[in-house]
């Protein structure tokens, strides 16, 4: 597969605003961009840190999946993304490795991306995303 960096890390937070505030004030990092995905039920606060992304995620539904995993488990950690180019073949590789999919094709996320997930069940517990930038 060999993704060319981490995209960004993902982090469920419950309140957008005052971990902005960690992030820029104590941190010293610049938020960058604010987007809301709707299909995903999330608002969205990007940072960079060198190449890597942080990607802040509240919730706009409870029953979303952001608004999910913090009732299951509370804020903290909930992806690592992986640019790659041909996701749509990462996929199938992916899949082919015998790695359950979460989506098995890609759909829109922030910043334009092209993603995809792959089930926490086979990466070890850990959510990971695929992320292609068609754009570049």
């Amino acid at each position: 597969m060999k993704p060319s960096h981490i995209e960004h890390i993902g982090i469920a937070v419950k309140n957008l605003d005052e971990s902005i505030k960690y992030y820029q004030d104590v941190l010293g990092l610049e938020c960058y961009n604010i987007e809301e995905v709707k299909d995903q039920k999330v608002k969205t606060a990007f940072f960079k840190v060198g190449e890597t992304k942080i990607e802040l995620l509240e919730s706009t539904d409870p029953e979303g999946p952001i608004g999910k995993f913090i009732e299951k488990k509370g804020e903290g950690i909930h992806h690592i993304a992986f640019a790659v180019d041909k996701i749509e073949e990462k996929l199938k590789h992916a899949e082919d490795k015998g790695v359950r999919l979460v989506d098995s094709v890609p759909r829109k996320g922030a910043e334009g991306l092209d993603i995809a997930f792959l089930h926490p069940k086979s990466t070890f517990g850990v959510l990971t995303e695929l992320c292609e930038d068609k754009n570049k």
